[in-house]
């Protein structure tokens, strides 16, 4: 038995009520995709930001190129260990979790059904429908049970720290990729407009499909991580302006 949820998230885009996936692994995936979303953004700013910056200080297109590759392993490295790290963490804490409340039902079950009984009834279930669900549940599965009314964990799908490693790596990736190849087969006289356009274009995309998959107004998120993005590259530029070594 899973936790009730609201019915709706509130307005969702174009302002319209968006229903809630009821589905805890359709939610997971929503937030999987989410963190690919964000992830593809940070690989096209800090991207961006090193090749427009390194542009501004030279022409030489190997030192550009040689430069954004370097970032983007760097970068999909750095945000794969992080994530894996991260994610492990969480796993760990989930899976003590899960043996603490083993060892609590094997030595106290009595009292572990009145806490599932009492967890039910706060969710408003009169007192003898919450004590024959929660003797329902407790037959069933007495661990599974206490995992998701009072942990919110579920025990067949804990998270996966290489899963969450490589798709942050994959995500990271293919968001640098954008600004790299911009700026590599642009023409030389527009290579940094062409990448600054780019990127912008590419993180509205970004913003306003990590706004769609929160609920939240598209508007709003769009030029934050616009606005975001042009100052990274513009402060980047400026630096390679002042350490020009252009031959």
């Amino acid at each position: 038995m899973t936790m009730p949820e609201p019915r709706s998230q509130g307005p969702g885009p174009g302002g319209h009520e968006r229903a809630e996936p009821h589905s805890g692994s359709l939610a997971g995936k929503l937030n999987w995709l989410r963190a690919g979303v964000l992830g593809a953004n940070d690989g096209i700013v800090s991207t961006a930001g090193l090749v427009v910056g390194v542009a501004a200080a030279t022409t030489t297109e190997q030192a550009i190129l040689t430069a954004g590759v370097a970032g983007l392993a760097a970068g999909a490295v750095s945000m794969a260990l992080g994530e894996y790290v991260s994610v492990s963490t969480q796993r760990d804490t989930e899976q003590a979790a899960l043996i603490a409340e083993r060892r609590e039902l094997d030595t106290m079950p009595e009292a572990e059904l009145s806490e599932l009984e009492d967890l039910l009834a706060s969710w408003g279930l009169s007192e003898t429908t919450a004590r024959t669900a929660a003797e329902e549940m407790t037959a069933r599965n007495p661990l599974a049970a206490h995992a998701q009314v009072e942990l919110r964990i579920d025990p067949t799908d804990l998270a996966n720290p290489w899963l969450a490693a490589l798709s942050s790596a994959v995500s990271f990736t293919l968001g640098a990729l954008v600004p790299l190849l911009v700026i590599i087969l642009a023409p030389d006289g527009v290579r940094i407009a062409v990448t600054f356009g780019a990127v912008l274009l590419a993180l509205a995309v970004t913003g306003t499909t990590s706004a769609w998959l929160g609920g939240a107004r598209r508007g709003r998120a769009v030029v934050r991580v616009v606005l975001g993005g042009a100052l990274a590259m513009l402060v980047t530029y400026g630096i390679g302006q002042i350490f020009d070594v252009a031959v």
